[in-house]
């Protein structure tokens, strides 16, 4: 904490009358939780001050000087030394954090700072400001001082104005900048440090209370210690360890068959067996992987896929992360990891996985074989989040700041595909997709398997006097099993946008089991593309013009084609700008963008497609 010499030589009731206030204010910054561990040494004299109107100013060694003759309240002796002691705590003394350039001008990085620290002050609201709000002048983001430094270059010269420093008028406040501190290899600022360790000292101390967590009644067991180590020194996942309550139940473990790890985002809980002899090492690889999988979202970006396989697919995308990361050490048991599917998502993982099925099947994750990790609720029963805000709003909130944190402070490299998972929280859900999976369900329920002798079992090696038949799907079935879609590619929609609903609707094509799809293209003319299999569609879109189109020929060539199926339904994808009559006779439906309407009353469903462009 910072040092005020000669306060020790005072009883309180001693205390000059006009160091007082002074003391005061001091005291207010040493009950304050993040300000009491700013470190540097208050000195009570006038060195390096300058005219009748300055008060303070500090040096690159960590001393300030303040002048006890002027008249303050404690409140704005408080924030006077917060304000100085900040230059210290930011590194603004520092050569790497100053404009990497060989004529950086003291006085204009001097105001940049100064400028800098009142609008950090402005946004506590700590104390009493003796400055205006800096964002009320200057209409740039104030939140990085080196572009402040550019915009104060060249709109106000080399020497403008200190009016947001403590030192009289045409002096700078900093005193030592001309001459900036390079650390040599090994060497930290330990004014950074000390204000860094403060900050994570109190964002710990704020989630472990909003999330019930006592520190005082956790066991001290291997897991526990490795759930303590994410409070204490990973902030990108320390806002969710203080929020999930961690299940150490051999019983428990036994009766829901986890032989590692599970979670349960909707409730809050990990559960975690604690017979496995795992190291401290493992267990903060197991608990950051169920971290990940509550903070991201995966147990409600299933839609529709196969729980298991999408479980495995998220297994795969998270363990690549933390291995990357190089966060605890990966345990050999229930471990999936392909160096081959490297920078992939858990999307595209799964297409593989469902073309491969009788594979990945067989695979373990850490909760056994054939079972996944990802537990979900059907009601929220999370305690430790205010009831103004959202389970899935309360995980992307944690995973964001402590996105910001982490890069913010350099606290370690993280691979970029987590960096766009996390932002990708951001944007708006896509609830057409599940609305979509739907109408598929409706259209395509589940292909009943008949016995066959044709195909022995599996099993028949092992009883070769026993006929064994297998399990099939007839041909007849998988024949009439295709629908069809046309799709404007004319109008005002990207083929980004196209991309994506034909991207959902193949995924949805391979869980479907339906082999062909059959494809028009619609602009000045339909363009009949035939059957393709789902995953060749996607690529095959091109958007041709801008101008309207007419729909109906696109759709009489579906239906008068003799080698579509009678009752096969069509998808119509569309931006709406066709003509004012469309008849389809079939089951069918429609998928446009958000915002967009049709120029008629449709009889079949409409699906609105969310505008991704608009979030790049």
């Amino acid at each position: 904490m910072p040092i005020l010499r000669k306060k020790y030589f005072y009883r309180d009731e001693d205390i000059p009358k006009e160091l007082k206030a002074l003391y005061a204010g001091y005291d207010l910054i040493e009950q304050h939780p993040l300000f009491s561990r700013l470190e540097g040494f208050i000195l009570l004299r006038t060195s390096h001050l300058s005219g009748k109107r300055s008060i303070a100013c500090v040096t690159k060694e960590g001393d300030l000087h303040v002048n006890t003759s002027v008249y303050l309240t404690p409140q704005e002796w408080a924030y006077i030394l917060v304000h100085n002691l900040l230059h210290l705590a930011f590194g603004h003394f520092d050569k790497e954090k100053m404009p990497q350039r060989p004529d950086v001008i003291p006085a204009v990085w001097n105001k940049a700072c100064d400028i800098y620290i009142a609008r950090f002050l402005a946004d506590i609201g700590f104390a009493a400001p003796l400055v205006p709000d800096p964002a009320e002048k200057y209409p740039i983001k104030l939140n990085d001082e080196v572009k402040i430094y550019d915009y104060l270059l060249e709109n106000e010269g080399i020497a403008p104005e200190q009016t947001y420093g403590f030192n009289d008028i045409g002096y700078k406040d900093m005193i030592g900048a001309d001459s900036p501190i390079v650390y040599k290899n090994g060497e930290k600022n330990k004014y950074a440090t000390a204000f860094y360790d403060a900050i994570t000292r109190s964002m710990k101390k704020a989630v472990c209370d909003a999330g019930g967590y006592d520190a005082k009644q956790k066991k001290d067991t291997v897991i526990s210690k490795a759930a303590g180590w994410f409070l204490a020194h990973y902030p990108l996942l320390g806002g969710l360890a203080a929020s999930f309550k961690i299940i150490e139940d051999v019983a428990l473990c036994q009766r829901y068959e986890i032989q590692i790890a599970a979670v349960d985002a909707v409730r809050g809980e990990i559960y975690a067996n604690p017979t496995c002899e795992f190291t401290t090492e493992e267990w903060k690889f197991v608990l950051a992987h169920e971290y990940l999988h509550a903070g991201l979202c995966h147990h409600d970006r299933c839609q529709g896929r196969d729980h298991y396989l999408w479980n495995v697919a998220c297994d795969y995308v998270i363990n690549q992360w933390l291995h990357e990361m190089h966060i605890g050490n990966m345990p050999a048991e229930g471990l999936l990891y392909d160096e081959s599917l490297r920078n992939m998502s858990a999307e595209e993982i799964y297409d593989i996985i469902v073309r491969e099925m009788r594979k990945y099947r067989k695979l373990s994750t850490f909760r056994g074989y054939g079972q996944g990790d990802i537990f979900g609720g059907n009601t929220p029963s999370f305690e430790g989040i205010d009831k103004g805000i959202s389970l899935d709003e309360f995980f992307k909130n944690s995973l964001r700041e402590g996105l910001d944190y982490h890069i913010t402070h350099t606290r370690g490299r993280l691979p970029a595909g987590l960096v766009e998972e996390i932002r990708a929280l951001s944007m708006p859900p896509i609830p057409w997709e599940v609305e979509l999976g739907k109408w598929f369900d409706e259209q395509f329920p589940p292909i009943e398997k008949y016995r066959s002798y044709a195909r022995p079992s599996r099993r028949q090696g092992s009883t070769p006097d026993i006929p064994r038949p297998s399990y099939v799907i007839r041909d007849i079935d998988l024949e009439s099993r295709t629908f069809g879609v046309v799709i404007d590619t004319s109008g005002s929609m990207s083929s980004s946008q196209i991309g994506l609903a034909l991207g959902a609707i193949a995924s949805y094509a391979f869980s479907k089991e339906v082999p062909l799809v059959r494809i028009v293209f619609c602009d000045a003319e339909a363009t009949d593309a035939g059957y393709l299999a789902p995953e060749d569609i996607a690529g095959r879109v091109e958007v041709t013009g801008r101008g309207g189109t007419v729909l109906q020929p696109g759709v009489d060539a579906i239906e008068k084609a003799k080698d579509f199926p009678k009752d096969g339904p069509i998808l119509v994808i569309t931006d709406g700008y066709i003509e004012n009559d469309l008849r389809i006779k079939r089951e069918h439906a429609f998928l446009i963008p958000n915002g967009s309407r049709l120029p008629f009353r449709p009889k079949g469903k409409v699906f609105y497609m969310d505008n991704r462009d608009k979030h790049k």
